[in-house]
């Protein structure tokens, strides 16, 4: 039995030579797959902090978001009566003026009447907007 067990020994001997390179590209590959772990558990971790600044920042916004709506409200509702203040002065505005207007119209005749001059006053007291007046007044007749 000598010999069987010679040839046995040297059939495991040759097998386990032939595996040795499949044992060394094995560990070569779990040594990397470890690294690989390490990383990747690296970057989930930095990934969750990103996750949870980013959930922050969306709360920040969020918030400032909903302040800034609320004094466009606010201002928009201090500035309605402003509005309506203006609506009405603009409308008072108007009637004065169709009034004026008339008036101005009807004066015209009276003015035009020869026998009525009117006071005479130095160019220089009259301000630019008087002026500017007379001018347009005297282009219309």
């Amino acid at each position: 039995m000598g010999w069987v067990q010679t040839g046995l020994d040297l059939l495991v001997v040759a097998l386990l030579g032939a595996t040795l390179p499949f044992a060394i590209r094995l560990e070569r590959a779990l040594r990397t797959a470890r690294q690989d772990r390490a990383a990747l558990e690296g970057s989930a971790a930095e990934l969750g902090e990103a996750t949870r600044l980013a959930e922050a920042a969306t709360t920040r916004l969020r918030a400032t978001a909903e302040g800034a709506g609320r004094q466009v409200a606010e201002k928009l509702a201090a500035a309605e009566p402003l509005r309506d203040d203006l609506r009405y002065l603009i409308e008072r505005a108007e009637a004065l003026a169709d009034r004026l207007d008339s008036l101005v119209r009807s004066a015209r005749p009276l003015t035009a009447e020869p026998g009525r001059a009117a006071p005479a006053e130095p160019a220089e007291a009259r301000s630019q907007a008087e002026r500017d007046l007379l001018r347009a007044l005297k282009a219309v007749r």
